[in-house]
């Protein structure tokens, strides 16, 4: 995924790329709720929320029910630039599982799912 973020000719971290992602897919967020989905810790999560913001692709915004939290979004920019990202991401998927039928694929994603779970949860 970075050779492709690369190749467009954007300063884009790989991390940043997940952020975008999960943002692109999932919507709105607090900053703990982003963190988790993509396993940063805080400071390093608000590190790259700033360059992010700095760079006009997302931003902090009051949460509707809670004066003291944060929402994070995507702004245009940033949604844009997911969208141009979306087909990158689908053609590294798609290449990195090419010898893979659509049985193994399955088997493959459920295995990752199980596993990714149990370690979320593994109190």
């Amino acid at each position: 995924m970075e050779a492709e973020i690369a190749a467009k000719g954007l300063e884009l971290r790989f991390t940043q790329f997940l952020i975008l992602k999960r943002l692109g897919k999932l919507g709105p967020m607090s900053a703990t709720e982003l963190a988790r989905a993509v396993e940063l810790d805080g400071g390093a999560m608000t590190r790259q929320l700033d360059q992010l913001e700095q760079r006009g692709y997302l931003r902090r915004c009051p949460h509707e029910q809670d004066r003291r939290a944060l929402r994070i979004e995507l702004t245009p920019a940033g949604d844009a630039l997911w969208r141009q990202l979306t087909d990158c991401n689908d053609r590294v998927l798609k290449a990195a599982q090419h010898s893979l039928n659509a049985t193994e694929r399955k088997q493959l994603h459920d295995y990752l799912e199980r596993v990714l779970h149990t370690l979320r949860h593994k109190d």
